[in-house]
């Protein structure tokens, strides 16, 4: 007579799998939940942002300065401003940060305790908040260096924001470079340099820009340490050099949003599309480059 007991097993297995596999689905609808609620926050925001702002997107807001008459004010010193910081926090953070990241790539003692402490440094001033740059950039660049509330001084505030995303990016790209690659450059004749200048930065270059691009996307849309190191909120005039004081599309936008008027408000919203297509321009961009410059090894 055969007993119960071994018919029993398979079951209690089935019924195993079968709440695993409800389990499953049922985090995978949480997940296609969440997914769809943070598309329809982000839609509803833009929707709401394109309806304010589309009737204000007219020639005279990229001509014009600020003004107290909504229908006469415009982006013109903030757009400006927000070029020559782009512009000055490219030409220092760039070559500081590649230069710095072939340094720790190609050249430093791995287990060194220099490379070690600076390393660590680099990671944990990536996770600092912004406004600390700023109180930063305020205590040496505007008040020890004297250089005021220029845009000079808010371009080297920026980049300290930015340079150690630029290291990080900049040292993956590096490190994605085939160790093979080097070693065929030495059994050559060629020295550390010449491997770093002919073969390791052109290969690397794609994901350097990238990451240096991206890192400028952050830079414009910061606002907390240029309004720490005091940049202005109305200027009426055109910047004529770095040691001018300035003011940027998101300090624009802030000072319109805090008007009582709706007008201004409308203005703000414009001054968001602004803001916007230039940053998923300056993302497009990056995308094409990463693609365009991508080596398959």
């Amino acid at each position: 007579m055969m007993e119960a007991t071994p018919m029993a097993a398979p079951s209690a297995t089935v019924r195993q799998l079968e709440a695993r596999r409800r389990r499953g689905q049922l985090f995978e609808k949480l997940c296609l939940a969440a997914v769809l609620v943070a598309i329809l926050v982000l839609l509803s925001l833009l929707v709401d942002v394109v309806l304010d702002g589309l009737p204000w997107l007219r020639p005279q807001l990229f001509t014009e300065f600020p003004s107290r008459f909504p229908e006469r004010a415009g982006l013109r010193s903030a757009l400006q401003g927000t070029l020559w910081m782009i512009g000055l926090t490219a030409l220092m953070s760039f070559p500081i940060g590649v230069g710095a990241a072939i340094y720790l790539e190609e050249y430093a003692r791995r287990n060194s305790f220099i490379t070690q402490f600076i390393e660590i440094n680099i990671a944990n001033l990536a996770g600092v908040p912004s406004i600390i740059y700023g109180l930063l950039g305020l205590g040496l660049f505007v008040r020890g260096l004297e250089l005021g509330r220029s845009v000079l001084a808010g371009s080297m505030t920026m980049a300290l924001l930015v340079l150690p995303i630029i290291i990080v990016s900049s040292r993956e790209a590096i490190r994605a470079v085939p160790p093979s690659l080097r070693q065929a450059a030495f059994a050559l004749g060629a020295t550390q340099w010449q491997v770093v200048r002919h073969h390791v930065l052109p290969n690397a270059m794609g994901g350097i820009l990238t990451g240096t691009i991206l890192a400028m996307s952050r830079a414009i849309g910061e606002t907390a340490p240029l309004i720490t190191i005091g940049a202005l909120t109305f200027i009426a005039f055109d910047l004529r050099g770095p040691l001018d004081i300035f003011t940027v599309l998101p300090i624009q936008i802030f000072n319109w949003i805090s008007l009582p008027q709706q007008e201004f408000h409308n203005l703000a919203a414009a001054g968001i599309l602004v803001l916007l297509a230039v940053l998923l321009t300056m993302n497009g961009l990056a995308i094409y480059l990463r693609n365009r410059l991508q080596q398959r090894w």
